[in-house]
């Protein structure tokens, strides 16, 4: 992928349109780990865990990225990101109980292990999309900082007053594993890299996929409703 070409701009969107839409609840786990510090630690805590949390998630990034060569993962880390995409749709409001600690280290050390936990997903999209280009994800990374650090509140705010940025990523992370299935050499090989049957594939996938999560969202809206 050329530097700062069309195609390298695109991945980059995509990359950041992935991490405004997954980096959210791992951000949120920052603060609850360090709600019972002295707020003088209260900082220090989010700057550690966060860092931390970014060198555990970038290895874990570019060895997803060398994994993805061998033969057979490209379609399988596709299909792990179109049930993503379509979780993401449907998620329900879970309660999952992250302890705030009573010293600093012992917080750094509940963030960095629940990041950890939680971030398979944005590993596999971000590694996705940077379509195995080191410095896409190196970047991806980097702006995914101040996204956990700062923009975990208002992302949340604003995804719950404008459902509609959860739909675009949605649509993101479905185009970008319909990409990566693509990618797959012996179905690459298959349809002899015709682009109009790949361009026919990636939009068709990413509407059923939309579809699919938006009628399983309707339905389950009916049910709670009926209940009540």
């Amino acid at each position: 992928m050329d530097l700062f070409s069309a195609e390298f701009f695109m991945a980059l969107l995509s990359i950041i349109m992935i991490d405004i839409v997954l980096a959210g609840d791992n951000a949120v786990l920052i603060g609850m780990a360090a709600r019972n510090l002295p707020e003088q630690q209260q900082k220090k805590v989010i700057w550690l865990g966060a860092l931390g949390a970014i060198v555990i998630r970038s290895v874990a990034t570019l060895l997803v990225v060398w994994l993805l060569k061998i033969p057979g993962l490209l379609l399988i880390g596709g299909v792990v990101l179109l049930w993503i995409a379509y979780k993401l749709l449907n998620e329900e409001e879970e309660d999952e109980e992250v302890k705030s600690a009573s010293n600093l280290w012992a917080a750094v050390r509940t963030i960095i292990i629940a990041d950890a936990a939680m971030g398979l997903d944005n590993v596999i999209a971000v590694a996705g999309a940077a379509n195995g280009d080191f410095l896409l994800v190196v970047i991806g990374l980097i702006i995914s900082i101040p996204i956990v650090v700062w923009g975990s509140t208002l992302i949340l705010k604003l995804m719950e007053k404008y459902p509609v940025i959860i739909f675009i990523g949605a649509g993101v992370l479905a185009w970008t594993a319909s990409k990566m299935i693509l990618h797959e050499p012996f179905i690459g090989d298959f349809i002899n890299h015709n682009a109009f049957i790949e361009w026919t594939f990636m939009i068709l996938v990413t509407a059923l996929v939309l579809l699919a999560g938006k009628l399983k969202s309707t339905s389950s809206n009916h049910e709670i409703a009926r209940e009540h």
